[in-house]
């Protein structure tokens, strides 16, 4: 039976939803990564009608873009005007900060829990299968998804947490990208392989991802297990500064953004597999979270910038055991 390993996420399309009236504020742009279709067409719902009822009746059109995170966060920077950008990886809306100013450098700070509404790990049965003889494992390009550079730190920080040393990390880690038989760019793109293609034995994806999976494709059709160890994914948030102020959708951008920590907000995470941050409600759906070693990224690899330059950068740990296959 094929398995999931729950890590990352990400594909490409233009989803616009809401209906457009003449008495509507400018429509809200969110750029996302395609991993989060499902919980997004639940929750703009949610906000649409909240909004509606807080503001007399007043409609909102709230626009979709998703993709691969790091295709996302380039087109931002390109001009895509993104009134809120909602990635899986803090070093994509870095990203905005260091090309453009388009956030400002304390963006993390402008919301509760480092501006990540809840969490989202990996699921399998321990790292080291994946790299017996013969297994193929899917995930995506660290190069161009968060999905994969979670799966990266992941695996590596069950090296060092087992007893390992940068070294013995780094060798585990290139043995993992070798079982890859082909790196899509992002998330989405690795599951359609893992599913449709019908290539690999085990997928590396994300809890949400898994079970989009089950309900798309049949609960009989694969098996989720969870690793010992998985980095803990948190999905950052934040308005696009530059394009707010410009379009003067501040208000509603910053309104939008701060429902996903509404109770409705983290009870349509929940039901979308998204570890939500409100414990009552994580205790409600506790049946569908099992526990997991969450690795913190920041305390164990340090600041994200660093970490995206060391692990991910042209030329950097990536790139040399990759390119050394």
């Amino acid at each position: 039976m094929k398995k999931l390993f729950s890590a990352s996420i990400l594909a490409a399309g233009l989803a616009l939803g809401s209906v457009v009236s003449a008495a509507t504020p400018p429509p809200l742009l969110n750029v996302s990564y395609d991993v989060m279709r499902d919980f997004y067409k639940d929750y703009n719902a949610a906000f649409q009608k909240h909004w509606t009822q807080e503001h007399n009746g007043e409609k909102l059109n709230v626009q979709m873009s998703f993709g691969g995170s790091s295709k996302q966060a380039r087109s931002v920077i390109d001009g895509l005007p993104a009134d809120v950008i909602t990635m899986n990886m803090a070093t994509d809306i870095n990203a905005l900060a260091d090309n453009g100013h388009l956030v400002p450098e304390n963006w993390v700070t402008r919301l509760p829990d480092n501006s990540a509404p809840f969490t989202n790990p990996k699921a399998l049965k321990d790292w080291p299968d994946l790299l017996k003889d013969g297994v193929q494992v899917i995930v995506p390009n660290p190069k161009t998804s968060g999905n994969g550079r979670y799966t990266f730190l992941s695996a590596w920080g069950y090296v060092l947490k087992n007893g390992g040393d940068e070294t013995k990390a780094k060798d585990f880690v290139a043995k993992l990208f070798k079982q890859a038989p082909v790196l899509d760019t992002g998330g989405r793109a690795a599951t359609t392989t893992f599913m449709t293609n019908q290539i690999g034995d085990v997928l590396v994806t994300f809890e949400n991802e898994a079970e989009m999976i089950a309900r798309e494709f049949g609960r009989d059709q694969f098996e989720v297990i969870y690793p010992s160890v998985s980095a803990e994914a948190e999905p950052p948030v934040t308005v696009v500064d530059k394009v707010v102020d410009k379009k003067g959708t501040r208000a509603t951008a910053e309104a939008y953004l701060k429902y996903l920590w509404s109770p409705e907000g983290q009870e349509i995470a929940a039901k979308n597999y998204l570890r939500p941050r409100d414990q009552a409600i994580l205790a409600k759906y506790n049946d569908r979270f099992p526990k997991v070693d969450f690795l913190s990224v920041e305390k164990t690899f340090g600041d994200w910038r660093d970490v995206q330059k060391k692990y991910f950068n042209d030329g950097g740990v990536f790139d040399q055991i990759y390119n050394a296959q």
